[in-house]
């Protein structure tokens, strides 16, 4: 996914940028199956951490959260991104409209 130029403003501009392990996870196994290109020697956690953003772990009350969520989406990542964003009280950068319905702030990653 590419983010435009507004939502890279605004993630320049915030105070601190989190990035879910959930992400980290989902980039792996979209690489491994052929999905997503990935450099052989790329290495996730260096590249975000040398990009100034800061690693949001899955915590249990994370994992919980999922259970009290609409069936608003299906897919179990990103019902695991607005379940930590419920959670942290954070903020989402996406591309799905759809995550909106749980009334998490969203920022639209592409325009």
């Amino acid at each position: 996914m590419r983010i435009d130029r507004a939502a890279r403003r605004t993630i320049r501009a915030a105070a601190e940028v989190r990035f879910s392990a959930a992400s980290a996870w989902e980039i792996a196994i979209k690489s491994a199956l052929g999905k997503l290109t990935l450099p052989p020697d790329a290495d996730i956690a260096q590249e975000l951490e040398r990009d100034g953003f800061v690693p949001l772990p899955v915590e249990i009350v994370h994992a919980d959260g999922v259970r009290a969520l609409p069936p608003l989406h299906r897919d179990p990542f990103d019902r695991l991104l607005v379940a930590q964003a419920q959670a942290d009280g954070l903020t989402l950068v996406t591309a799905d409209p759809a995550l909106a319905g749980y009334g998490v702030p969203v920022v639209d990653a592409t325009g």
